[in-house]
């Protein structure tokens, strides 16, 4: 848990939950907060399995995963290959748009580019390739106070990053779906709708009590809970995902199932208490310490422990 990526808190925050649900259960558990000596650290736990309770690079991104592959562990939630394209929206949509799951168009641009002017027509999307957690995302908008074009001087993520991924704004509502491994196969758990009081699911909306109304089951038509579902278990199974996964959407509610979009896939969804996969979970009967054994359970399994 830990390390230094932007989701760092987060990050401590799921870890120190799934530990103590683990002690609780009966495991002895190490705690490990991530720095660069986190090879010698695992290597002396001699761990039968590592619960992976990163955020971001290089705990979400395949580096970790390729760490513990060479030291033979036997860890939680997604390998090497499928957290380096999971992570990467635009790997994501290479991977995914081919077999028929719906995401919004976009194109790569230099973040200088954007002080010439605008890559798309407004309004769209700025954010980042390769971060979770809504951290650095952008909504350009025409009378938004970004500027036109935007301003080299104006805060936002092309100060912080070289690239940006820009795609068209999708209006309407955020939608969120879980996928669980267990014995017989992955499953969805169901469809929350996120009403952040901001107006934006931003970073602060996720993470602070009180800013994000979660509304489980989402007040929304069987048809798009039916396609949700579906579109996260297709991706969890297409991306390779193991463990548990939950696949973000935004829905154009006056365009039925045509205005249904994924826009990621997160291999290690957070544990905290505000958390969606607990959430979910909890409402399909199942406790957090339930959650956290489970998803140790498959990794035991796809190790064949």
């Amino acid at each position: 848990m830990g390390g230094w990526s932007a989701e760092r808190e987060v990050s401590l925050s799921s870890g120190a939950g799934i530990a103590d649900a683990l002690e609780a259960l009966g495991h002895r558990v190490t705690r490990i907060d991530m720095a660069r000596d986190v090879a010698a650290r695992l290597a002396a736990a001699k761990p039968d399995v590592v619960f992976n309770a990163l955020h971001g690079s290089p705990g979400e991104d395949g580096t970790v995963q390729g760490l513990m592959d060479l030291l033979g562990l036997t860890y939680t939630h997604s390998g090497l290959a499928t957290s380096v394209i999971a992570i990467d929206k635009v790997l994501t949509k290479n991977q995914l748009v081919p077999h028929g799951i719906p995401m919004p168009g976009g194109r790569i641009v230099r973040s200088a580019e954007l002080f010439a002017g605008d890559p798309l027509a407004r309004p769209y999307v700025l954010k980042p390739v390769n971060e979770g957690s809504s951290v650095g995302i952008a909504i350009v908008t025409e009378n938004g106070n970004y500027g036109v074009p935007i301003g080299r001087d104006v805060e936002g993520p092309w100060q912080r990053f070289d690239e940006l991924l820009a795609e068209p704004y999708v209006r309407g509502r955020e939608l969120t779906t879980a996928v669980l491994g267990g014995p017989d196969g992955p499953r969805a758990l169901g469809v929350t709708e996120l009403r952040p009081k901001s107006g934006f699911y931003d970073y602060d909306a996720k993470y602070t009590e009180g800013m994000t109304d979660h509304l489980f089951p989402a007040p929304i038509p069987d048809e798009i809970t039916e396609a949700c579902m579906s579109i996260a278990l297709q991706a969890h199974r297409l991306l390779g995902c193991k463990g548990c996964s939950r696949a973000d959407f935004r829905w154009d509610d006056e365009r039925g199932v045509d205005g249904l979009f994924l826009l990621e896939v997160n291999t290690q969804p957070g544990m905290t208490p505000l958390s969606l996969v607990p959430e979910q979970a909890r409402h399909t009967g199942m406790s957090y310490p339930e959650l956290v054994q489970a998803i140790v359970d498959e990794a035991l399994r796809e190790a064949g422990a």
